[in-house]
C-alpha cells in the first residue's frame, strides 16, 4: 500500500508540474513527428493569409523567440 501511495504523489507532483508549465509558457502542445511543418505545409488552410487569431499566436511565438536567453 504505501508504494501505492508513494507513486500516486509522485505521478500527482509530476502532472501538477507539467499542468504549471503549460499555464507559464502557454505554448500548444507538439508532436515529436513535427506534423504538417516536416511536409513543407505551412498552414491547414486555403486561405492567402493566415486569421487574426493564428497572426497573433505567430507574433507571440516570434517574440518569445527573440527574448529567449539561450
Amino acid at each position: 500500500m504505501e508504494v501505492f501511495i508513494l507513486t500516486f504523489v509522485v505521478m500527482l507532483v509530476v502532472f501538477a508540474a507539467m499542468a504549471i508549465g503549460y499555464m507559464v509558457q502557454r505554448k500548444t502542445i507538439a508532436g515529436s513527428c513535427g506534423g504538417l511543418g516536416a511536409l513543407g505545409i505551412e498552414k491547414a488552410c486555403d486561405c492567402d493569409t493566415p486569421c487574426e487569431k493564428r497572426q497573433e499566436r505567430m507574433r507571440k511565438e516570434k517574440e518569445w523567440q527573440d527574448n529567449k536567453i539561450i
